[in-house]
């Protein structure tokens, strides 16, 4: 898999704001309405900025791109990150109940990464495990919408799990703005 050592000119499809990834007429993360009311509606709309995020990220990139390494050593690309993801919202569900954990997606720690290789059907693949399991851990904690309620073997808090999804889709939302200058040139937020 090759690395990524030319450097592609910087660019970016926003005129209006040139640290934009799109300008904001054209940005689906902007929805023109009232900011949500409360803090679960608070906390939902911001994972599901950060979720269209790193699919914006993502578009526009064949296969290869999607799975190409960012500087060696490192395994890190856009297509393991939205491997890695799928994983960890599978992962979360696992806090929610007292049985053991769910079995892994992709084997062994970090076959996430190691997987992404760049093929359409594996791509798919991602996509299509990412949307199961938002979608399951989503409807998982549906069942709890007291914030403050302790659950899990652990006795986590409803809020701090809500609370470190955002914070692990932001971090992999920066890596992704990287990953992506590094591939194609593209910036913005």
């Amino acid at each position: 898999m090759p690395c990524m050592t030319d450097q592609p000119a910087r660019w970016t499809q926003a005129t209006v704001y040139p640290d934009m990834w799109a300008d904001p007429d054209d940005d689906p993360r902007d929805n023109g309405g009232p900011v949500p009311d409360g803090e679960l509606a608070t906390l939902q709309d911001f994972l599901t900025n950060y979720r269209m995020t790193l699919r914006m990220k993502c578009e526009g990139l064949d296969p290869e791109q999607l799975a190409r390494r960012s500087v060696p050593p490192s395994t890190l690309s856009l297509l393991g990150l939205v491997r890695h993801l799928a994983e960890v919202e599978r992962d979360w569900r696992g806090w929610l109940g007292e049985g053991d954990p769910l079995p892994k997606l992709y084997g062994v720690r970090d076959g996430d990464f190691d997987g992404a290789v760049g093929e359409q059907a594996v791509v798919d693949a991602a996509y299509v495990d990412l949307e199961r399991e938002q979608a399951a851990t989503d409807a998982a904690l549906a069942a709890h919408p007291d914030l403050g309620e302790r659950v899990g073997k652990d006795k986590f808090a409803i809020r701090e799990l809500l609370v470190h999804r955002i914070e692990e889709y932001a971090r992999h939302c920066g890596q992704a703005d990287l990953l992506r200058e590094c591939i194609d040139g593209r910036v913005g937020q």
